[in-house]
Parts: C-alpha cells; structure tokens; sequence
C-alpha cells in the first residue's frame, strides 16, 4: 500500500531493559484484523526480540495463543497467520519486541490460563518487585502456580487469586473499584502497565511508575481508518466483512492514524464490546464516552397507599389515576408542566387541485400522564370531515375537498399538560427480564406487527442482527441495559445531519453511514428491536429543547422516537436522537408501525395539482 504516513515520536526504551509494546482490541462483533509485528534484522543490546498474540477464535471461551520468544527481521513477519481472514475474534492481545535472554514460550506474553470454565489473558509492560509480589500472592494452591519465572506471571496468578476469592467467574462479576484496588496493589510494586481479559471483557490499567506511556482511540465506521503503522507494529482492516465493525484499540504508541488519547498515571478502564463500560477517570473527551451504572436500581412505579396483613392476604389500595401520586417514594415531588404547540402545514401547488382527500393525525394522545387542555385545528379550505380512532388508536381525521384550490394549510393548535410519574422499578425478576424474551403465543400474535423487521436483504439483515447481539453481549443479555446502550450508542456514534436522507432511507442505509435525523435514528432503534424479539413501534410527536439539547433544531419540527413494549411494564420510550428516555420534554401525537402509520398529515391528489412545495413550521412552548 502506498499510503503516507506522519512520523511520529517512539521513545525507545534503554537497551538494559525489557520493556516492550502492547496491544490490546475490543471489536463489538467478530472480526479479522491483519496484525505484523516489525522487529529490527540486528539485535540492539542484551536482549533478545520475540512477539506474541493471543485471540479467541469465534468468541469460544478458549484462546489461542502463538509465540515466538527469540526472532527478529522480516522472519517475524507471522507467516503462519497470513491468512487472518480465518482468525476472527472480538478480542486481540499483542506484545511484540520484550525478552530475557533464556526466555522460553513460558515466559512469553501474552499469557493465557483457564479459569472458571474459559480461557483469561494477561499481558505486562514493566517490571515489579518479585520478592515482595510473591508476599502478596499469599494463595498457594497448585491451581495458581505459575509456569514460568516471570514477575508478569505471578501478577496475573496473584489477580485470579483475588477472583476466585470473590467467588466471581469473570470480570464483569467484580466490582470496578474492587477490581482498581488489586491493580493498585501491585502498582506499589514497580511499574505495572496491565491488560486482563476473560475474553468479553477487557481491563487496561496504566500504573503511576511507567517508564512508557499508554494510549487509547475508539474507531467507528464508515470514517475508521483501513490500517494503522507504527514503528513495531501494522493493524490491516480490510476484510470486508468487518467494514460496519467498532474498535477500541489500548496500545504502549500512538499509530500515525485516528485520534489517541494519553492514558493518565493510575487509569483503570473497563472495556466491553468496543464501549468503555467504566473509567476510573472519566473525562469530557468522546474516546472516554463510557456507559452509564446498571439501571437495575430499585425504585417504586407507584406509592403503596394503603398496606395490611388481612386474613387471606396482603391488601393494597388500588391507584385510579397516576396523576394523583404526588411524591415518589423517596419523597421526591412530582408535578405537571404545561406546553403550547402550534403546528403548521402548508402546501402549494402550480395548477389548481380539483379532487383531494387527506388523513390528519395531529392531535395529541390523551391518557394518564397527558391531559389535553385543548386544541383547535384550522383548514383553509372548505372539505367534509369524519373523526375517528385508527386501528393504532390514534385520533384521526379525515378531510375531503371537493373544491379546486392552489393553496391548503392545516394548522392546529394544543395546550399539553403532561404529568410527572414515579420511575419504573425493573428490579421485580418478572420486569428484570432477559434477552430472549419469552412470549405466550397469543402475546406474539398480537404483537406481531411490532416484531416484524424491514423487509431488507437477507445479508443487510445478518449484518444488522450482528450488531444488535454486540449490544446483548456487551450487557450480558440484560434487556433494560441493552436498549439504553442502543439507545445512547445511536446518539454517540450517528451524527444528526438533516437533509441527508429521505423516507425512503432504510435502517441499514443509517447503520452504514451513520448520520441522519430523527426518523432514521427511531427507524434504525425500531429495526434492532425488533430484531431481537422486542417489540417496537414508531412514534411521532414533539420535543421541547429549551436550552437541555444541543439540537435545538428538533423544536422547529415534528420529532420521531421509539417506543418498547417491557414485559410488565408497558410502552416505554427511547429517543435515540438525544440519547435519553422519554418523559415530561417530550408530547406525543400518533405512533404505528412505521413512519406512514404516524405521519401527520397525507393524502391523495385525484386532479389537478401540477408541482407540490410544503412548509411545515412547528412551534413549541412551556406556560409558566
């Protein structure tokens, strides 16, 4: 390849120490990156070069690891990997130019371990006091007996020590400070640059005694870079199948490609998927963008008003109108907020309509948590009207015009309450629920129209299954955590870009360019749903941005979100656009299957009507 690249400054560690380069890979789905490892034809110093890579072929919970602890020059260059395209993994590990002399494959990182029923790797840049490791590592059982002589070795028995200690079996059991204080115990002990992995989870600490630096970049499609080279190492992304794939890359040098972020002295992240999932040192910057805690907090949906042990049971006072619950259960008031909204359309034509006939859906849904105030719509041509409830219960209107006209605009107007409610408590084992959802038949049946995808190429539909399973695995099958990690993921990873697609645009357009607005980014939520099982449906409605959102843009438009079905819970919203749940910012108008069950206005010209301009307006207000 003849691409250039910009020089970049290695620091080149003295020749009386071991010190090496890592690498480190978490890709949301299976991928098959091209990894070579450059190592100098002539040795420099006491120390002989070796390299070693570690994977876990199509996710299995065994790794396979390959070494060579005594190479150097173009011999290196792993010709027994050349054909990667048969080695996908959604984890790699790397270390490339560290050795003693008298090293053996032993010796050589990466090392791998079974533990708890699946294969861990470790990796170490740096050296620590032995003597005092081997004091610290007080568990003595032949199961954590090291192989080598290696301090790394020890570091890595000393830390699933601590594991089996907790009685957790992988990483994502371990409490992330619980997890920071064992790396801080051993970075008291020399420099410890130190990546762990049960092969789904991945954790890099950077110690505060580093004689090298560690950095990190998370590339995403479609503007990630197809290679990056370094000094000691080139990383190929050229299989095809892996060009939608999400990286999060930790390395010991920055490549001359993609934005690197410094990893700071005592730095702990957790990875997971290609997302940091916790950082121990969070900062603005959108490579440290990291998921939010668990939403598995308890938290009462409605105040027990009224509770008694009677004879036959427990008794509990029934709540007639979630309006009437004032007060969370931690006490917390909850009140209305009241808004104005005027949305105008209007349409003009080059020759006069003769004959049209129109559906309207525009005015807002009236139930528990909405109350409409009122509302008003205004047509400024003459028609026969019929107002009914759709098959998707929204409040519909149909209009007939039997007059000619070169000019219609339907404008309404609507005064919205809408009604704090307690948060939802998913901790009960029914709400709590898992991926895959069970469904009674009859359940599956009615919900069939919000089950079914897009009608898509087969090979768009794999691609897009596989990214939705990146988002399950990443949260261990947890429904709740996997649709606020699509939801927040859409919003991170898609930029808002108006007037770049159309109605036409299908979700896997969206997934692919990763830009649109908010229709693309419910339609593309909807699709992944729905591709798991869960049930979703389209929602049109407003939001008011006031000064919360950085697109303000939405106010000035009709605005579309996605809506859920939760067993035990109900329809809830997700707004993928803005990467938050849906409450008292956001009015709802018509939902449906997809966009055409829930546009706000459509119809049919039978005459007349030449070419058709349209100007929507929409304006939304809050009344103190």
């Amino acid at each position: 390849m003849n691409a250039e690249y910009k020089e970049i400054e290695v620091e080149v560690p003295p020749t009386n120490n071991i010190t090496s380069d890592i690498l480190a890979i978490s890709f949301d789905s299976l991928s098959s990156p091209s990894i070579k490892v450059r190592l100098p034809d002539q040795l420099v110093g006491t120390h002989p070069l070796g390299w070693g890579i570690a994977w876990y072929p199509n996710d299995n919970q065994a790794a396979f690891v390959k070494k060579d602890p005594a190479a150097r020059g173009t011999d290196v260059q792993m010709e027994s990997l050349d054909d990667w395209n048969n080695f996908r993994s959604s984890m790699f590990f790397c270390k490339a130019k560290g050795a003693a002399r008298g090293y053996t494959y032993n010796e050589m990182q990466p090392f791998s371990r079974s533990f708890a029923g699946q294969d861990w790797l470790f990796m170490h840049n740096g050296d620590l006091d032995r003597q005092k490791l081997a004091q610290l590592h007080l568990d003595k059982s032949r199961l954590l007996e090291p192989l080598g002589n290696t301090d790394s070795e020890l570091a890595f028995c000393y830390l699933l020590g601590k594991v089996m200690a907790t009685d957790a079996r992988k990483l994502s059991d371990v409490p992330s400070d619980i997890l920071l204080s064992w790396f801080q115990q051993l970075d008291a002990l020399g420099s410890a640059d130190m990546c762990i992995s049960d092969g789904v989870t991945m954790a890099c600490f950077y110690g505060t005694q580093s004689e090298r630096k560690l950095y990190y970049t998370r590339m995403t499609p479609p503007d990630a870079p197809n290679e990056l080279n370094a000094d000691t190492m080139h990383i190929g992304f050229n299989d095809p199948r892996d060009t939608y794939r999400t990286s999060f890359i930790v390395s010991s040098m920055p490549y001359d490609k993609a934005s690197w972020m410094p990893m700071q002295p005592g730095q702990l992240l957790i990875i997971k998927r290609g997302v940091i999932v916790w950082n121990s040192q969070p900062n603005n910057s959108q490579l440290a963008f990291q998921l939010p805690e668990s939403l598995n907090k308890p938290a009462l949906a409605f105040k027990q008003m009224q509770a008694g042990q009677a004879q036959r049971g427990q008794v509990h006072a029934a709540v007639v109108n979630v309006r009437s619950i004032i007060r969370t259960e931690d006490g917390r008031a909850l009140g209305y907020r009241m808004f104005d909204v005027t949305h105008a359309t209007e349409y003009n034509y080059t020759e006069a309509i003769e004959h049209s006939t129109h559906i309207f859906r525009l005015q807002p849904v009236e139930d528990s948590v909405q109350e409409l105030v009122h509302s008003q719509i205004m047509i400024s041509s003459e028609g026969e009207e019929i107002r009914f409830e759709d098959v998707f219960g929204n409040q519909s209107m149909f209009y007939s015009i039997n007059q000619p006209y070169t000019a219609l605009k339907i404008q309404i107007n609507t005064r919205i309450k809408l009604y704090a409610t307690p948060p939802d408590d998913f901790s009960l084992s029914q709400r709590r629920a898992n991926i895959p959802l069970v469904w009674m038949p009859w359940q599956r049946q009615m919900m069939m129209p919000y089950l079914l995808p897009p009608e898509l190429p087969e090979t768009q539909l794999v691609e897009l299954t596989e990214y939705a399973m990146s988002f399950v695995k990443r949260n261990d099958y947890r429904l709740i955590d996997t649709l606020t990690d699509i939801n927040l993921s859409i919003y991170r990873d898609f930029k808002y870009v108006p007037a770049v697609t159309s109605l036409a645009t299908t979700p896997f357009e969206v997934y692919a360019n990763r830009q649109g607005v908010c229709q693309d980014f419910a339609n593309l939520f909807i699709c992944l749903a729905r591709l798991l099982s869960i049930p979703a449906r389209y929602r049109m409605g407003y939001i008011y941005t006031g000064a919360h959102y950085a697109n303000k843009i939405q106010s000035d438009a009709s605005h579309a979100w996605a809506e859920i079905y939760i067993p035990y819970v109900g329809w809830r919203g997700f707004d993928p656009t803005n990467g938050c749940m849906v409450h008292q910012d956001h009015i709802r108008v018509a939902c449906g299957r997809n966009y055409m069950d829930a546009t706000p206005t459509s119809g049919t010209i039978y005459k007349g009507g030449g070419t058709e301009s349209l100007k929507v307006e929409v304006k939304v207000t809050e009344v103190s």
